[in-house]
């Protein structure tokens, strides 16, 4: 192993000790991806930081023997936040520095970066089992799925944490709308979006939100806009998914067809087991007709219509709850229940990193992750999902 080589090892095995894991494969994908965002010099900076934000002062005390100023380091951290390797946030007019997990952090960073050998590696790596059990494998997912704004009834008592636009109007601070960086990454693979055709569909909210507009990773928008951007995206068919905290980081606007965290849902047997939802949809048979829309709608196959009765079913395994399906039912046949034990995210991405690292498992909890997987798989019968 060469110098510059051991540089990435060393930083691939800091990242993997964070929250959110970075584990190694025997294809090398995970060293291919930091050699795409960070220079030999950035990488060693990078073990310096850990996942809680930190000021300058004191990772220059962790870094002193590798740069020669604070000044220094200061540059270099912010031309690694600008590559998309670290996450920088504002607070007052000082600068906290810390590690950004590949997912949700320096994937969504590559906006308007992206290569096809970029692509290529990342495509690797995120298929890779090791990376898959190590994402599933955290106490808390980073995103959660919220219903959107049509299909929810003043009955279903809807806490304000799973209401969208409750969540954007108690953020009361910055907002950046975004491309989306899987349709963007699709566009480079030649397979556009089939649900809708527009690109600026994301939202960034407070430090995030500062960094797109900082980096030119978006465009700052008033409360107004965003709210009929949200609109447009509940309408063309989007899976709404902020950041599974009550102080939203970010609200993403999902299809099946690009996402990459659709992808993993449909990817495995049991993914209610490894999702955070309040809502489920259920359909009354006696109204249903079996018009099939909600069927096309449903953007992680958790509906079927039978050829047989000509009327749809739900698999609650695969149901997470947005709403969708609600939206496009002319007989209102379905409609949106609230889970009898609410999921209450915990307040901010700080406390949820927390939760995620104080619970991090370790290669037994792992192990019984992949058991629970392939055991999912046998007794659902979609042993097709491994192959």
């Amino acid at each position: 192993m060469d110098k510059d080589e051991k540089i990435y090892n060393d930083l691939q095995q800091h990242l993997d000790s964070q929250a959110v894991g970075f584990p190694a494969t025997r294809s090398g994908a995970e060293i291919r991806i930091l050699k795409h965002i960070f220079s030999p010099q950035q990488a060693k900076i990078a073990t310096c930081l850990n996942f809680k934000p930190e000021p300058l002062e004191i990772v220059y005390k962790k870094a002193q023997s590798l740069v020669e100023s604070p000044n220094k380091l200061s540059d270099i951290l912010d031309a690694i936040e600008k590559k998309g390797g670290i996450e920088a946030w504002v607070k007052g007019n000082k600068k906290y520095y810390c590690n950004a997990p590949l997912v949700v952090g320096m994937y969504e960073f590559q906006l308007g970066k992206l290569t096809p050998e970029f692509i290529e590696d990342f495509d690797e790596y995120f298929s890779d089992r090791k990376f898959g059990v190590e994402f599933l494998s955290t106490e808390l997912p980073q995103m959660r799925t919220i219903p959107i704004a049509k299909s929810i009834a003043i009955k279903n008592h809807v806490s304000t944490f799973d209401e969208v636009a409750t969540l954007l109007k108690e953020s009361d601070t910055a907002l950046a709308i975004c491309e989306c960086i899987c349709r963007q990454k699709k566009d480079l693979q030649g397979k556009p979006c089939k649900v809708t055709h527009r690109k600026e569909t994301c939202l960034a909210v407070g430090n995030l939100a500062q960094a797109a507009v900082r980096h030119g990773l978006g465009r700052g928008i008033d409360l107004d806009e965003a709210l009929s951007i949200l609109e447009e995206n509940q309408k063309d068919g989007l899976v709404l998914q902020p950041s599974n905290t009550q102080k939203v980081d970010f609200i993403c606007s999902c299809c099946g067809c690009c996402c990459g965290m659709l992808k993993v849902h449909k990817s495995i047997p049991k993914p209610l087991d490894f999702w955070a939802a309040n809502f489920y949809a259920k359909i009354d048979t006696g109204i249903c007709e079996g018009c099939g829309n909600c069927e096309k709608r449903c953007q992680v196959g958790a509906l079927k219509l039978s050829e047989k009765t000509q009327q749809a079913s739900i698999d609650l395994n695969r149901c997470i709850g947005c709403g969708l399906c609600v939206s496009v039912c002319p007989q209102k046949a379905i409609t949106m229940q609230k889970k009898s034990v609410e999921i209450k995210p915990p307040p901010t991405r700080e406390d949820l990193f927390d939760i995620i690292m104080s619970k991090k498992k370790g290669k037994l909890g792992k192990l019984k992750v992949m058991g629970k997987l392939i055991m999912d798989a046998v007794t659902t019968g979609q042993t097709h999902l491994f192959r």
